[in-house]
C-alpha cells in the first residue's frame, strides 16, 4: 500500500451509499405496510397529520431540550455517517505498511522514516510516527494517542446518544398521542361508527412512535456506535504498530502481533498470501 492512499481521515478517499441502512429502512416500512394489509387494516388510516405532529415534532422538541446546541449542530453530519460508508483502509494493508516501515527503520534507523511521515495524510498516524521519530518514549506516545482515541470515542458517543434518546422518547410520545386521540374520540359517542374510526386513528400515533423509535432512531444510534468502534479499533492497531516500530521489532514479529486485530478469515488470508516480514526472511 502506498502512503498517498490514506487521506486525512485515515480512509481511502470517497464515500459510497451504505446499502445496509437503506435496505433496512425499506424492509421495515414494507413489514409494517404488509402486516397492516394482512391484518385487514386500511393503509389510509396512516394519513393522520395530528399523529405525525405529535411524534415527529414532539421527538424533535424533546431532543432539542435534552442536548446542547453544539451537539445538535452535528446531526446532519451524523446522518451522513449513517447513510454513507467510508472506503476504509483495510487492516491487512495497515499491517503490511508497518512491516515495511519496520524493515526500513531496522536497516537505516528511525530517521529514515521522516520522509515517510511527511507523506502520510492521516493526522493520527502522522502524529504517532512523528513522535516516534522525534525520540519520544513509548509510554508518552501511548498516552498521547490513547487520549486522542478516548476523546474521539466520547465525541462519537455523544452523537449516538442523540438518536438513542430519540428512540426512547418516540414510543412514549406515541402513548401520549393515543391518549390525546382517545380523548377526542370519547368526547362524542353519539355516532358509534365514527367512534370506531376515531379510536383506531388514535393508535396511529402509537404505531408511529414505536416504528420510529425501534426501526429508525435506536438502529441509527447502534450503527454510529459500531462504526465508531471499528474506527477506534483501527486506531489502536496503529498505536501498536507505531510502538513496535519504535522498539525496533522485526517485521515478522510486528505482523504476528498486529494480526491479532484481524478476524479469523482475514488472518487466514493474510498468512496464506504471504506476510511481508515472512517473505523478507526467506
Amino acid at each position: 500500500m502506498e502512503n498517498d492512499e490514506i487521506n486525512s481521515s485515515g480512509r481511502f478517499g470517497g464515500t459510497v451509499m451504505d446499502l445496509a441502512t437503506v435496505i433496512g429502512i425499506i424492509l421495515g416500512i414494507i413489514a409494517v405496510f404488509v402486516g397492516m394489509v394482512l391484518k385487514g387494516a386500511q393503509l389510509s388510516i396512516l394519513i393522520n397529520p395530528a399523529a405525525f405532529l405529535i411524534i415527529i415534532v414532539g421527538t424533535i422538541s424533546s431532543v432539542v431540550i435534552g442536548f446542547p446546541g453544539r451537539e445538535l449542530k452535528r446531526i446532519p453530519k451524523l446522518l451522513k455517517v449513517i447513510f454513507t460508508e467510508q472506503k476504509m483502509v483495510s487492516d491487512v494493508e495497515i499491517i503490511k505498511m508497518f512491516s515495511r516501515w519496520a524493515d526500513l527503520a531496522r536497516r537505516e534507523g528511525l530517521l529514515a522514516l521522516e520522509s515517510e511521515a511527511q507523506e502520510i495524510e492521516d493526522p493520527f498516524l502522522r502524529n504517532g510516527l512523528t513522535l516516534a521519530i522525534d525520540g519520544q518514549s513509548a509510554d508518552y506516545i501511548r498516552d498521547v494517542l490513547n487520549e486522542e482515541v478516548e476523546a474521539m470515542e466520547e465525541r462519537h458517543e455523544s452523537g449516538a446518544q442523540i438518536f438513542s434518546q430519540a428512540g426512547t422518547y418516540a414510543p412514549t410520545l406515541g402513548v401520549l398521542g393515543a391518549v390525546v386521540g382517545l380523548i377526542a374520540a370519547l368526547g362524542d359517542m353519539s355516532d358509534v361508527d365514527a367512534l370506531g374510526h376515531a379510536v383506531s386513528s388514535a393508535f396511529v400515533a402509537t404505531l408511529l412512535g414505536i416504528f420510529t423509535g425501534y426501526v429508525l432512531w435506536h438502529p441509527f444510534a447502534n450503527k454510529l456506535r459500531r462504526k465508531s468502534a471499528h474506527e477506534a479499533r483501527q486506531k489502536r492497531l496503529m498505536i501498536e504498530g507505531v510502538l513496535s516500530v519504535l522498539e525496533g521489532e522485526a517485521p515478522r514479529i510486528i505482523e504476528q502481533k498486529l494480526a491479532s486485530y484481524l478476524t479469523n478469515e482475514e488472518r487466514k488470508l493474510f498468512y496464506e498470501s504471504g506476510a511481508d516480514g515472512l517473505d523478507k526472511e526467506k
